[in-house]
């Protein structure tokens, strides 16, 4: 199989990259692929195939997958995916699954769609950003052994001592000013693990769904946990949605997340989709 390139993070699916590797070498003629170290690794290693490789396929979660679209976007290579992550929730939302037969398949024939991404004070993302309580869940999480039992744990935990978050919008959105639980800046409708904030977000459509939620009782979360994990969200006194190809807002805090990995933003913000920036095979 040429002009392929495979990217695996070591660090994903609990460290257990090897049974995927045995996998591929067993079906694949000497695949060409990287063990990644690093962030600075897999960028070293896009741009010295770049010029020989069509597909660049991430083996990883949204981080990782985050990582190798930045430097495809705005231009001809295209995106392929193996599901290795926590919550892989731009892999469900873009029908990757663990199953290597299919992924070679897509390789071969070699289709592919051109979707949106997006920026956060020029910061890449591809599937979900989000600042306030989602950011600071993701900042404890990250301290933990990772996986969905210690992401509802750290989520609960940290719902009870959470102080909602003041926005400010720029003068087109003014009315939306408030305290917030968090905002969300939505690519596609799921965090991951089919939690779905934003369930009528389309990838494709030059739009970002803004989800601006308020603080609920605890007695709410859960209905809420179970409106957004079968896509059943809806505008209502604690959430509300802006469609924007960009947005400019302050916030009081700095903890954000960008595709499930944890960052510090500092405000003013920006937030602007790239529309149809990114080939991914389908």
């Amino acid at each position: 199989m040429q002009n392929v390139a495979f990217i695996i993070n070591p660090f994903s699916a609990k460290k257990n990259y090897q049974p995927f590797l045995n996998s591929l070498q067993a079906k694949v003629e000497n695949p060409l692929y990287l063990i990644s170290k690093s962030i600075q690794d897999t960028e070293d290693f896009i741009k010295e195939n770049f010029e020989k490789i069509d597909v660049f396929v991430a083996i990883g979660g949204d981080g990782t997958i985050s990582t190798v679209a930045k430097n495809l976007i705005h231009t001809d290579k295209i995106l392929g995916i193996f599901p290795a992550g926590s919550g892989n929730g731009f892999s469900n939302e873009t029908k990757f699954s663990k199953n290597l037969d299919e992924l070679l398949a897509k390789i071969q024939r070699k289709n592919f769609k051109e979707i949106d991404t997006f920026t956060v004070n020029e910061r890449f993302s591809i599937n979900v950003a989000g600042v306030g309580f989602d950011g600071a869940v993701i900042e404890a999480f990250e301290k933990t052994s990772r996986g969905f039992k210690n992401y509802i744990k750290t989520s609960i935990q940290t719902f009870f001592k959470y102080q909602p978050i003041s926005i400010k919008f720029e003068e087109k959105y003014k009315k939306f000013d408030g305290k917030y639980l968090m905002l969300n800046v939505a690519n596609t409708r799921q965090f991951g693990n089919n939690a779905y904030i934003a369930p009528h977000a389309s990838k494709s459509d030059g739009l970002l769904e803004i989800a601006l939620v308020k603080k609920f009782p605890f007695t709410h979360s859960g209905v809420f946990a179970y409106r957004m994990f079968t896509k059943k969200l809806v505008p209502n006194q604690y959430i509300h949605y802006l469609s924007v190809p960009e947005i400019e807002f302050s916030v009081d805090s700095d903890l954000w997340h960008l595709d499930g990995e944890f960052n510090q933003i500092s405000s003013p913000v920006k937030v602007k989709v790239l529309p149809k920036s990114l080939r991914i095979l389908v």
